[in-house]
């Protein structure tokens, strides 16, 4: 009897452990973050995938792009107005659509990261900012500054491109 039930377990555990590799795959791969916390201790952060700078040097432009493949995630502690749109509290993924001149930051309802691009999922899309560089980033780098009380402001660093927007705290 104390062997079957120790079959039982040893089995269960390797079910167990199968399982959840399966299930972190997409999310691992998510190794950069950054997080921003306004004055009442509330966050918003992201993951996202910090790919390399591919021979172009430049982002790919024209189309949404979800970087390495992956969505960024977003999670906000608070609501956040993200152009003229209030983001409520939640968890949430993003892309970027990065052009010539102008960037847009896209915030889906879809949390699946790895799932296709479906811009039926569209919460917002808000404009950003741009600017150059004067070295090359290397890779994809996502930061948060904490720009005022209720103020984060993003940046996204890829080549020599950085675009950014303000969240602030609704």
């Amino acid at each position: 009897m104390k062997l079957i039930s120790a079959v039982t377990v040893v089995f269960s555990l390797a079910i167990l452990t199968r399982t959840g590799a399966a299930q972190q795959t997409a999310a691992d791969s998510l190794t950069g973050s950054a997080v921003c916390t306004f004055d009442d201790g509330k966050q918003v952060n992201t993951r996202y995938n910090p790919v390399a700078v591919g021979r172009s040097e430049g982002a790919p432009t024209g189309k949404v792009w979800a970087p390495g493949g992956l969505a960024m995630t977003f999670f906000t502690e608070t609501g956040v107005i993200l152009g003229n749109t209030t983001v409520p509290a939640g968890a949430y993924t993003m892309y970027l659509l990065p052009s010539k001149k102008d960037w847009m930051l896209i915030v889906s309802h879809n949390v699946a990261i790895d799932s296709k691009y479906d811009n039926n999922q569209d919460l917002v899309r808000a404009p950003m900012q741009t600017g150059e560089l004067s070295q090359d980033a290397g890779q994809l780098k996502v930061f948060f500054g904490h720009t005022g009380p209720k103020r984060c402001e993003m940046n996204v660093d890829y080549g020599k491109s950085r675009a950014w927007i303000e969240f602030m705290q609704k």
